[in-house]
């Protein structure tokens, strides 16, 4: 079994860190991530996924192959260790491919979860007199988009999104076009997180709203809908853009 030695991989990034004079937050920031993940690189935690291979080892300075040896290579490296690099790899793949099974496995139980709780919520709302169609059609569709930015969102992107300027994201029935803004493997997971806070605020959130809103100014009811209709729509799209051209 040719498996990564996850300390050693660490150490040796922070080594190489080090001699570039690049401080955690540093390398993070050039990375596009946190410097949480690069933390827990350097401890051992966590591997880096597949896609962040090319960028580390161009911004270290090394290549991909002495990444995954953990040490600067030979100059005429044997066909016995290039094999065992190459096993090496495909390990690494195998592993980032099984962290992204866990994350699945979690959103499938924070989307459970989020289903229980507005269940309930909206049972509330209907023992008030207050269930309509226009609140069963902002939990359906924020319902939809945590479905989609939870369970079934790609987490990564096709290369050619960062090989060319796209403002159009098309997967399945989900479609996005935002102008002025491109999609790449740089700013996509800040917009999944963006569609998950999104989703799982609104359908815990917009209940209540309605609740409190009938409570304490029930004479403003009328302007109610028109209300969270606004920020149902804002709360989405505003910081999704923000965060799109922020890490673009």
């Amino acid at each position: 079994m040719y498996e990564i030695d996850k300390e050693k991989f660490g150490s040796f990034v922070a080594q190489l860190r080090k001699e570039k004079g690049y401080t955690q937050k540093e390398l993070a920031e050039k990375l596009f991530i946190s410097a949480k993940a690069v933390s827990k690189w350097e401890t051992g935690t966590n591997l880096p996924d597949t896609a962040m291979l090319m960028p580390l080892s161009e911004i270290l300075d090394i290549s991909v192959t002495e990444l995954l040896l953990c040490k600067r290579a030979e100059k005429d490296m044997p066909v016995t260790q290039m094999e065992n690099v190459v096993k090496t790899a495909i390990i690494f793949s195998d592993d980032s491919h099984q962290r992204s099974v866990q994350i699945k496995k979690h959103n499938i139980a924070v989307i459970t979860i989020l289903a229980v709780a507005v269940l309930m919520e909206l049972v509330l709302v209907s023992a008030r007199g207050l269930l309509n169609n226009d609140i069963l059609t902002f939990e359906v569709i924020a319902f939809i988009a945590g479905i989609y930015f939870f369970i079934f969102a790609k987490e990564k992107l096709p290369a050619y999104y960062d090989q060319n300027r796209i403002s159009t994201y098309s997967d399945g029935f989900f479609r996005m076009n935002v102008p002025f803004m491109t999609f790449n493997n740089s700013n996509w997971p800040h917009i999944l997180n963006v569609g998950r806070i999104w989703s799982a605020l609104s359908l815990i959130i917009l209940p209540l709203m309605y609740i409190l809103t009938d409570i304490f100014a029930p004479r403003t009811w009328i302007y109610a809908d028109f209300v969270f209709l606004l920020i149902f729509l804002c709360g989405l799209f505003i910081p999704m853009y923000v965060v799109g051209k922020k890490y673009e």
